[in-house]
């Protein structure tokens, strides 16, 4: 009888991580999602010893080599300048995730403690974070983001800086929803009779019940991130060149379309290589964390 008690105990605790794990696994879209992203992650990180030309992400200029098609040599072709595409666009898969871990690496801590303290404090807390929330949800992102950047030199920096002013707001208003409903939970008040601080309350009972959510959000945001950031530098107001950026390499390349086709379809097509690998990621979180869409 004591074996058994010990071996369903055993079970409770390995039931909810083993289902999440399996969930997880026997999802094909997640799995495919993982291995693309650890792709992504390998070329970026090795990405001056993976590409055949890496001298090519400079001032570099090869007429006899220019408008190239896709050949054994240049898998993806030569741009306007005889430079590899293929190795450009490697390192512009470098510029991409670096976006993503300036932005959200600042966007998602900031907005989770606020909508942390909005939504277990209320009163005046909730009604100044939420106010500041409204009023930046209702600035149209790109136009916000073409402001800042505007008024700043076109490098990764800035372009840092003009999305993280708006990504906050989204990681507030969600966390600040479910914080809201946890705080009113029995185990939150057993918690704040037994002595527990504030902080104690915010960061080791309400946060870990935020993370599934949290966990899906920012996942599915760094492909929102990555568009957003390929959009500026489309737009001229991204990473400054020569730096190889995969929203500024199809914008060189659109003008010399159809003809010379492989400057805008191989950035292009690594660009929904990259996105699709984090939305696959992302159902597959939501699916073993089992959070309702």
């Amino acid at each position: 009888m004591a074996d058994l008690k010990m071996l369903d105990a055993s079970d409770r605790e390995l039931s909810s991580p083993y289902m999440m794990w399996y969930r997880f696994s026997r999802n094909s879209s997640a799995v495919i999602g993982t291995l693309i992203l650890l792709s992504v992650v390998i070329f970026a990180v090795f990405a001056p010893y993976l590409t055949p030309f890496p001298k090519h992400v400079g001032a570099v200029v090869d007429f006899r080599a220019r408008h190239m098609a896709p050949d054994w040599i240049h898998w993806f072709g030569t741009d306007k300048a005889g430079r590899d595409i293929f190795s450009r666009t490697v390192f512009g898969l470098r510029i991409s995730l670096l976006l993503v871990i300036g932005v959200l690496g600042i966007s998602v801590p900031v907005g989770t403690v606020l909508g942390l303290i909005a939504g277990y404090f209320g009163g005046w807390s909730e009604r100044l974070i939420s106010g500041l929330t409204n009023v930046m949800l209702a600035m149209p992102p790109l136009v916000m983001a073409l402001a800042v950047s505007n008024l700043l030199e076109p490098n990764l920096m800035n372009a840092m800086i003009a999305i993280t002013l708006l990504w906050w707001t989204w990681h507030a208003r969600l966390i600040y929803a479910v914080s809201k409903s946890i705080a009113s939970e029995d185990y939150i008040e057993a918690a704040r009779l037994a002595g527990a601080g504030p902080i104690h309350i915010l960061f080791r009972e309400i946060l870990p019940n935020c993370i599934p959510v949290l966990s899906v959000k920012t996942t599915l945001d760094a492909a929102f991130v990555i568009l957003f950031g390929a959009t500026l530098s489309f737009l001229g107001f991204g990473v400054k060149p020569p730096i190889p950026d995969l929203g500024s390499m199809v914008a060189d390349g659109r003008q010399f379309i159809p003809d010379y086709w492989w400057e805008v379809l191989c950035p292009g097509a690594a660009l929904l290589y990259t996105t699709l690998g984090f939305n696959l990621l992302g159902d597959g979180l939501r699916d073993m964390f089992d959070v309702e869409s």
